[in-house]
């Protein structure tokens, strides 16, 4: 039977399927509340940055917090949208918020999640003039202990804001190395519940905002030769809504793909290269790092790799893209790249893979530990190491404050920025 047959044929055994939990993100109406605010400055944004200790609500959310602002740009990139999120370090929480000033008084709403469930609610946070909003006026504000109080509410569900949470600024954010926070499926996977599809521009613009400086996504090819972000060998219904298309996902073209296919939130399957153009102009992520599927064309996709790293040397952005080499096939076949010597690869294998291929960066698996020495090795030899994929809160904390980790894999990027940030 020809693949699109199936589109029919198979309606009546998907609809018998079971259904998933859903989050339904609250309207926090930011937008409207925010009407008559004016926008922060760059300067009032990096002054407010820091870690929080938590003085009410420390019961729901931990000890301390860490604030940090992120950004988007829309589609036509006429409008940056500024994004101040809150890390937690208890059930991998964050919050979402957006903000303004009136007179010297800071308003900040939206909401707040916590991924190890299905809680979320409305949040509202304000800044008041005499609690450290008419100190982020000045030019160079300088903060300190407890110069900063943050008073807020938040709700549970679709409800009101009604209990109480209070901050209190107690230091900067660590910035004593670079480290990268990877977000795993370009920000998240289904089974996250979060509001956009993983592997998706809607996800990678969603990103930062959970505490992501670089994303992993997953590149396969179409069956007429198109680059695209997808995880699964199979369309199946983890990934995409019910349409009834079924089997390897590289035996369709693309045009069947986007008149027939609708991910879990609706969004199309998008080509590598909207990826990578979304991710550069409308973004501050930093790494991409392109785990290559084996129908993953990689003359192609080194070819879309220089394009954009020669648009980054060219505007002076701070912007990676390492081709993933996670398998000996797809080490034979980046070694009989032309140039694959200077080409930008990260390597999951051996050590002596990564000086085979001269892979920038080499990607160990997280079970084989914090491999000081091994690392050190590898800064020696002018290398970076991310290790993956790290999701349980004891050994991130463990890796991060032990180990010498250059970035870290993950599902769940709050958690780690987290970490990294509050060290």
């Amino acid at each position: 039977m020809k693949p699109l047959a199936w589109i029919c044929v198979c309606g009546a055994l998907l609809a018998s399927c079971s259904e998933s939990p859903d989050v339904v993100i609250p309207s926090s109406s930011a937008e409207l509340l925010l009407a008559d605010t004016k926008p922060l400055t760059p300067v009032m944004r990096s002054s407010i940055e820091g870690v929080y200790r938590v003085t009410q609500g420390a019961d729901i959310f931990g000890d301390h917090v860490v604030l940090k602002w992120s950004y988007a740009v829309s589609a036509n990139l006429s409008d940056t949208t500024f994004t101040l999120s809150l890390f937690t370090g208890r059930d991998m929480t964050y919050f979402s918020l957006e903000g303004g000033t009136l007179d010297s008084v800071f308003m900040f709403f939206g909401y707040w999640r916590k991924m190890v469930n299905t809680e979320t609610g409305t949040a509202n946070m304000i800044i008041g003039s005499s609690r450290g909003g008419r100190l982020l006026f000045q030019p160079s504000p300088v903060v300190g202990k407890d110069s900063i109080i943050i008073q807020g509410q938040f709700g549970s569900g679709q409800g009101l804001p009604d209990k109480t949470l209070a901050l209190a600024y107690e230091r900067p954010l660590f910035t004593g190395k670079r480290f990268e926070v990877i977000a795993h499926r370009g920000g998240g996977r289904t089974a996250d519940l979060l509001p956009v599809s993983e592997n998706t521009v809607e996800m990678i613009l969603f990103a930062p905002r959970l505490g992501s400086t670089a994303i992993e996504i997953d590149v396969r090819e179409t069956k007429d030769g198109v680059l695209i972000l997808y995880h699964d060998n199979e369309i199946n219904t983890r990934l995409t809504q019910r349409t009834g298309l079924v089997g390897d996902i590289e035996q369709y073209t693309y045009p069947q793909l986007q008149a027939y296919v609708r991910l879990i939130h609706g969004e199309t399957i998008p080509t590598l290269e909207d990826v990578l153009d979304a991710t550069f102009y409308r973004t501050p992520i930093r790494v991409v790092y392109l785990d290559s599927k084996k129908s993953a064309n990689l003359a192609k996709v080194q070819a879309l790799q220089k394009k954009y790293l020669d648009l980054a040397a060219a505007a002076g952005r701070d912007f990676s893209i390492y081709i993933g080499i996670p398998s000996d096939d797809i080490m034979n076949e980046f070694l009989a790249l032309p140039n694959y010597a200077s080409t930008p690869a990260l390597c999951e294998l051996s050590v002596d893979d990564v000086r085979r291929t001269n892979a920038l960066v080499w990607g160990p698996r997280w079970t084989l530990g914090t491999q000081v020495g091994t690392v050190a090795q590898m800064h020696a030899e002018g290398r970076s190491v991310y290790t993956w994929t790290m999701d349980v809160p004891g050994y991130v904390q463990e890796y991060i404050t032990t180990g010498d980790f250059d970035g870290m894999v993950t599902n769940y990027p709050p958690m780690v920025a987290y970490y990294h940030y509050s060290r």
